[in-house]
């Protein structure tokens, strides 16, 4: 894989934090502009989770019916199409539906991205892909909240849409111009017809589901803290919105190391070696993080350490989870790269919906949710162990 392609793919997989963790810092102005409070204006966030879980379902059986850049060139438009909408909203109702469309275009480039490395690379070559792309996607959690915070600063929040709206064209013209088609000639394509067939069969597959679901609510885990850290970061302990960036970022960054250490562990064992290894370490820093909170500290301090090892664990897991999901899928990876990340991002969903649902003033409830997504993320891999063991050999 050339390092042009894995640019683009890290674009692309970067769709989704973009689109995130850019407008985070402006949740308290947003709330302002709109006459509402912070929990209305985090329905935009969660209005994005549900149509990232929906959407990817509709472009796994295009990518494998059309082949790869097709899906792509239309994701992106419609994405660059919403962000204009969401830049001019006139109300937050509007807004909410809004991003739900940009979800739906944006989906495309994460479940495209991943076939793409299935299409290119081996089980280990893969684990090795993600974590690169892990490099690329990652420095956007860092950038994009500082650069989210200066924007509202100096022009107001409905110029961070204006910025993601020349982010998605420029992907779009890259797109045009680097990305070749990747789906295989050799053979018939599936038809549209057979796609609930084809997510049937997956549904079939426990080794798919396991490792599907262990990413899943690991990355649950982490869209608790995006959904969650806006509040107990700016509102509960008074960082200012323009810091609130530094913060995310250094969480990011060890997200990033750890996903780049990752690429190097991968070629003494493989993937499912080690993601089995670090969800005990991520539950081991959930229930830190939680007991924690308990003791509600009047510092920020004593929580970002277990949310720092949170968070960095991930660029562990999810990489390595993704790779053992996508091992073996073959001409259909666009319909499994669909149907995992629709599940992951549902589950996402639920966890930031009851970040809010918990409310009570607190760390707490954040804590609480990632404290659920590491025991089920635990339950999961273990899962992993025992149908591997009976079933076709492990990776690693």
């Amino acid at each position: 894989m050339t390092f042009r392609i894995l640019l683009l793919l890290g674009a692309l997989s970067a769709f989704g934090p973009m689109a995130i963790d850019f407008y985070l810092p402006s949740f308290p102005a947003m709330a302002e502009s709109f006459a509402t409070d912070v929990e209305h204006v985090q329905l935009t966030l969660a209005s994005y989770f549900i149509g990232l879980a929906l959407g990817q379902l509709l472009y796994g059986p295009l990518a494998d019916r059309f082949g790869r850049r097709p899906p792509l060139l239309l994701g992106v438009t419609v994405f660059t199409l919403a962000s204009v909408g969401c830049a001019l909203a006139p109300s937050l109702e509007w807004l909410i539906g809004a991003r739900f469309v940009q979800a739906l275009g944006g989906c495309a480039g994460m479940v495209v991205s991943r076939a793409v490395v299935r299409d290119l690379c081996d089980p280990i070559a893969s684990a090795k892909a993600f974590s690169q792309l892990m490099l690329v996607m990652g420095l956007a959690p860092i950038l994009a909240p500082l650069g989210g915070g200066l924007l509202l600063d100096l022009f107001g929040w409905q110029s961070i849409f204006w910025a993601l709206t020349l982010f998605s064209a420029l992907v779009l013209v890259g797109l045009g111009t680097w990305l070749p088609e990747t789906l295989p000639t050799v053979g018939a394509r599936p038809p549209l017809r057979g796609a609930l067939g084809q997510y049937r069969r997956l549904f079939g597959d426990g080794q798919f589901l396991a490792y599907g679901m262990t990413g899943g609510l690991a990355i649950a885990g982490m869209f608790a803290y995006i959904a969650g850290s806006p509040f107990v970061f700016i509102q509960l302990y008074g960082v200012p919105p323009e810091h609130y960036g530094w913060l995310f970022g250094a969480n990011a960054a060890g997200f990033i190391l750890m996903a780049q250490v990752n690429a190097l562990l991968v070629r003494r064992h493989g993937p499912a070696y080690w993601m089995r290894r670090m969800v005990w370490f991520y539950m081991a820093c959930a229930a830190a993080l939680l007991g924690v909170s308990l003791a509600r500290p009047d510092s920020l301090w004593p929580l970002m350490l277990p949310l720092f090892g949170c968070i960095a664990s991930l660029g562990s897991i999810l990489p390595n989870a993704s790779a053992c999901a996508m091992a073996g899928q073959g001409r259909h990876a666009g319909s499994a790269s669909a149907l995992m990340g629709s599940l992951q991002f549902g589950v996402a969903a639920g966890a930031a919906f009851l970040v809010g649902a918990l409310h009570d003033g607190s760390a707490m409830p954040l804590a609480l949710v990632i404290s659920l997504c590491g025991c089920g993320a635990v339950a999961c891999a273990l899962l992993t162990w025992r149908l591997d063991r009976d079933g076709r050999p492990p990776l690693g």
